[in-house]
């Protein structure tokens, strides 16, 4: 499978709005509206909005597609890193307990600002990571954000580190993640009170709808 994006293609890095239309058009690619149950313009369309709220000062950020848009369980395979589709072993209605435990836009759709994987959290367990992030005024990622930047950009995977997704619970110990498993993406889940030296903790300044 190759990678939707041609990495050839022009690309202005401090054009917020290429930056957007590029997003858009990388979900179009991926076969998000097939995911969602839409066509593809109506996806467009409903994205459009937040093409007004993107930051203009050079901060990351990522389109969020939240459980009115498309099922989360949807989402893994379409994570595409280096021409390898991503999976998850996790079963569909075990994905779906997994709920935001952080304040998010009730929206269809919005806009994760300032997003990292959070390399400076390796080596630490998600329960020691929360206060930090916490501290510096930040919130953790959830699951569909997690998803989301790995959608955007799954090289980070590689580049940055993998990330367990804080932001989202599920009533147990549990975590989820996103890793590399034998060369390809994978939604996964680690327990709360374990360290890995390749997994660091997802965060993001704003959130924008």
């Amino acid at each position: 499978m190759p990678d939707p994006v041609d990495p050839s293609a022009p690309c202005d890095p401090y054009d917020p709005y290429d930056r957007f239309d590029r997003q858009v058009q990388r979900l179009l690619d991926l076969g998000v509206p097939a995911a969602a149950g839409s066509a593809p313009a109506a996806l467009v369309e409903r994205l459009a909005p937040l093409r007004g709220r993107v930051p203009i000062d050079g901060s990351a950020f990522v389109i969020v597609l939240t459980e009115a848009l498309v099922p989360r369980h949807e989402l893994p395979e379409r994570i595409v890193l280096r021409g390898r589709a991503g999976f998850t072993s996790m079963e569909a209605d075990d994905v779906h307990r997994f709920v935001a435990t952080v304040d998010v836009p009730v929206a269809a759709a919005y806009l994760a600002v300032g997003v990292s994987t959070g390399p400076e959290h390796l080596g630490r367990t998600p329960d020691q990571a929360l206060p930090l992030i916490e501290a510096a005024d930040r919130s953790p990622l959830t699951l569909e954000e997690g998803l989301a930047l790995a959608m955007q950009e799954p090289e980070l995977l590689r580049t940055s580190c993998c990330t367990s997704l804080l932001g989202s619970r599920c009533g147990d110990r549990r975590v989820t993640a996103v890793w590399v498993s034998k060369g390809r993406p994978r939604l996964g889940w680690c327990y709360a009170g374990a360290p890995h030296t390749w997994l660091g903790s997802g965060s993001l300044s704003e959130r924008r709808a």
